[in-house]
């Protein structure tokens, strides 16, 4: 299986690495923008075999704009035929209390453009409502389901569990409890709030590649609270995710 991570930073495109420990890494490739994708192959056990590249690890950017443009660029960029068979968007997010705490992951089982509409006297719109687009992306059903049962039955910590559920994408990262009461109240099911996904599986849609997203949790969607943080935790929670996917990246695609 060939598979594209898209990250925001380079301290989640590490985490993320870190975890493909079993893989050897071969090299980086520089695309067009300044972009480096950090490749890795698994060694094949038959004599005179040749590593396969199988994950690339692209940080592309903060904000949905910038994790698709970097997202286009790197599937457009391909060397491989096709391009890759599945993208996923990584890193850490906020999430919602009383849906997933602190150092827990969340698998996205769709990817929603939160903030992507028009305020009216009646309500928020999302964009798909106004006729210019969509505002949810769906990842494929049975593979969210597989990632969350792999990596719910691996956590490290009992109190930490994997939550399959909806992940927001924001423009603007919430800040304040009404605006975290807001987003709760339109999107009841949501687990999650980041700022890439939904820029990454717009890319992969148009490239006709599935994409999925998996968040660790660092901090509570709410009042802005900087000393309350927990990203040490959250990108060890990364690692520890990709490695537990790993055997699900070596099948065949």
């Amino acid at each position: 299986m060939r598979v594209l991570v898209v990250t925001a930073v380079a301290a989640e495109a590490d985490s993320v690495v870190a975890g493909l420990g079993r893989f050897a890494g071969s090299g980086v490739r520089e695309l067009t923008g300044g972009y480096e994708i950090a490749s890795h192959a698994q060694y094949t056990p038959r004599p005179g075999s040749v590593q396969i590249p199988v994950v690339d690890v692209l940080a592309g950017g903060v904000g949905p704009t910038a994790a698709a443009v970097a997202t286009a660029t790197a599937l457009a960029a391909s060397p491989y035929d096709p391009p890759y068979h599945l993208v996923i968007s990584a890193g850490i997010g906020g999430g919602f209390a009383g849906r997933a705490p602190v150092g827990s992951l969340v698998v996205a089982d769709s990817m929603v453009a939160a903030d992507l509409g028009a305020e009216t006297p009646d309500g928020y719109l999302p964009v798909d409502e106004l006729g210019f687009g969509r505002s949810v992306h769906r990842p494929p059903a049975e593979l969210a389901a597989r990632f969350a049962k792999i990596l719910d039955a691996g956590r490290a910590d009992p109190g930490t569990p994997t939550v399959l559920a909806p992940v927001l994408t924001v423009s603007t990262a919430t800040g304040t409890a009404v605006r975290a009461a807001a987003l709760a109240e339109r999107h009841p099911r949501a687990a999650a709030e980041a700022m890439e996904g939904y820029g990454v599986a717009e890319a992969a849609a148009v490239h006709s590649v599935p994409c999925a997203e998996i968040r660790a949790v660092s901090n509570t969607v709410g009042p802005r609270d900087r000393a309350s943080w927990q990203i040490g935790r959250a990108l060890e929670s990364l690692r520890h995710a990709f490695t537990l996917l790993t055997p699900v990246f070596e099948e065949p695609s």
